[in-house]
C-alpha cells in the first residue's frame, strides 16, 4: 500500500504554505516529517485529513496497482492539541468509539485490553476527560487508531506530552504496528525522529524533500538537517 500525494497546494491569504507537494509514502515505515515552526506540517496533515480544504492537488491510496482517493475513514489523526468530548469519562468515550467501529476492531480484544495497551490506570478510566492531563488526552487519541486500525496514521507531535516511560511504550507500540500502516510522524525534535523513524522528509519552502538514508546514519546528522532547514523562508 502507498500514499501518493499529487501537487497539493494550500495558501492562507497571500501566504502560499504548500507549493506543490509530490511524494509517495510506503506501508511498513514510520516517516519523520521535519520542519520549522510555520513551515506547514500541520497544514499538510489538515489537508490530508480533510480538516482543511486543499486549493489544488489530491491524495490517493494505492494498493495492488489500484488507486483511489484518500477518504476520511482511512485516516487516524492524533492532534497536537487533543480534541475529545470532555463531558464523558475515558471509559464512556472508548466504549462509544468501539461501538461505532465494531466492524474494524480486533474481536479478540476487550475494552479493558485496550486500556492496558496504553497503560491507563483503572481509577483514571472512570474520571471525566475534562480533568485529564494533556498527556492522558493524547493517550486516548492514540488508543482510537489502535482500535480502528486505519491504513494511514498522522501523528502531530504527540510524544512531547508524555513522560519518558510512556513515550518509550508508545514508540514500541508504533514499531509493532507499522507493518500494517503508513505512519507519518511530525516533530521538531531531531533525536526523536532519528530514533523512531525509518525515513525522514523535510517540509521547507512549501515542498517536501527526502533526507538520504546515509544522512540519517551520519554522526553529523543534526548539523546537516539544521543546515537544510536554515535555507528557507519561514512564517
Amino acid at each position: 500500500m502507498q500514499l501518493q500525494l499529487d501537487n497539493i497546494r494550500k495558501s492562507f491569504g497571500n501566504k502560499e504554505v504548500l507549493k506543490g507537494i509530490d511524494f509517495t509514502f510506503e506501508q511498513g515505515k514510520i516517516y519523520g516529517l521535519l520542519g520549522r515552526n510555520g513551515a506547514g506540517k500541520t497544514s499538510l496533515f489538515n489537508c490530508l485529513s480533510g480538516e482543511t480544504g486543499m486549493d489544488s492537488g489530491a491524495a490517493f491510496l494505492r494498493e495492488q496497482e489500484v488507486s483511489r482517493p484518500l477518504e476520511e475513514g482511512d485516516i487516524g489523526y492524533v492532534f497536537s492539541l487533543p480534541i475529545l468530548p470532555e463531558f464523558l469519562t475515558g471509559y464512556e468515550f472508548v466504549k462509544f468509539y468501539m461501538d461505532i467501529n465494531q466492524d474494524k476492531i480486533d474481536p479478540g480484544r476487550t475494552l479493558e485490553d485496550y486500556f492496558s495497551i496504553i497503560k491507563f490506570e483503572e481509577e483514571d478510566r472512570h474520571r471525566l476527560i475534562k480533568g485529564y492531563s494533556h498527556g492522558m488526552k493524547n493517550k486516548i487519541q492514540m488508543l482510537c487508531f489502535i482500535i480502528s486500525r486505519p491504513p494511514l496514521i498522522l501523528l502531530d507531535e504527540p510524544l512531547t506530552s508524555f513522560d519518558v516511560v510512556v513515550a518509550l511504550e508508545i514508540k514500541k507500540l508504533l514499531r509493532e504496528m507499522k507493518q500494517d500502516h503508513i505512519i507519518i510522524f511530525s516533530t521538531h525534535i531531531l533525536q526523536l525522529a532519528a530514533d523512531l523513524c525509518d525515513e525522514l522528509v523535510i517540509l521547507n519552502n512549501g515542498y517536501l524533500q527526502e533526507i538520504p538514508p546515509e544522512t540519517l546514519r551520519s554522526p553529523e546528522f543534526e548539523e546537516q538537517v539544521i543546515e537544510l532547514l536554515r535555507d528557507g523562508e519561514h512564517a
